[in-house]
């Protein structure tokens, strides 16, 4: 039996690459998770919002509710003054950044308040336009808003732009796709990490500068 396996080296390299892979998968996964759960919430400038799924009525999904309500409280709590709400138009063919907006005004948050990006198609155009509306109002700290899976992403992406000074907070908002979505935002992170980003072209529309 030993004489069979000492002739099969590859295969057995190939158990424990598989073996490897599947280890750093799920502690990669798990520091995701810790570093989302983790709040870092300090006086800001600005909150930065993502977007997620927004019925064809043009209210919002819980996911997106959860993340506003949250950012609600944060700025009752006068953590910040300003709101960056950014999405994009999904199939449902309504505009996040818009549904956001007009969630964030039934609960009194000042329309001056509240900047509109209607062009964060992806993590990265988020983090892209974002930044160019805090340089455009000298805005230097941000605060992110998101599930706790996205936030490691959001704030490499946010780095990469130029924002050094970047917080964050997860609403308590918790559904079974969640384990889908970690096991995305590990490929989403290391494509993040290990590609160049490339920061010098927002894709700005009708945003609220």
């Amino acid at each position: 039996m030993q004489n069979i396996e000492n002739k099969n080296p590859r295969k057995l390299l190939r158990k424990v690459a598989l073996a490897a892979i599947v280890a750093a998968f799920f502690l990669s996964a798990g520091a995701i998770a810790v570093d989302g759960f983790f709040d870092r919430i300090s006086a800001s400038d600005v909150a930065i919002v993502l977007g997620s799924k927004v019925n064809p009525d043009g209210s919002v999904s819980p996911r997106l509710a959860a993340r506003l309500d949250k950012t609600v409280e944060l700025y009752r709590h006068g953590i910040f003054s300003n709101v960056i709400v950014s999405g994009g138009t999904g199939k449902e063919g309504v505009d996040e950044a818009v549904a956001m907006k007009k969630y964030l005004l039934a609960r009194q948050i000042p329309a001056p308040s509240i900047l509109v990006d209607s062009h964060g198609d992806t993590t990265m155009h988020t983090a892209i336009n974002s930044a160019a509306i805090m340089r455009a109002h000298g805005f230097k700290s941000a605060l992110l808003v998101s599930q706790y899976f996205h936030i490691s992403r959001s704030r490499l992406a946010l780095k990469r732009c130029g924002i050094s000074s970047v917080y964050n907070a997860h609403p308590d908002f918790f559904e079974w796709r969640d384990m889908y979505s970690l096991a995305r935002e590990v490929v989403g992170f290391y494509d993040y990490f290990l590609r160049p980003g490339d920061c010098a072209s927002p894709v700005l529309g009708q945003q609220s500068l």
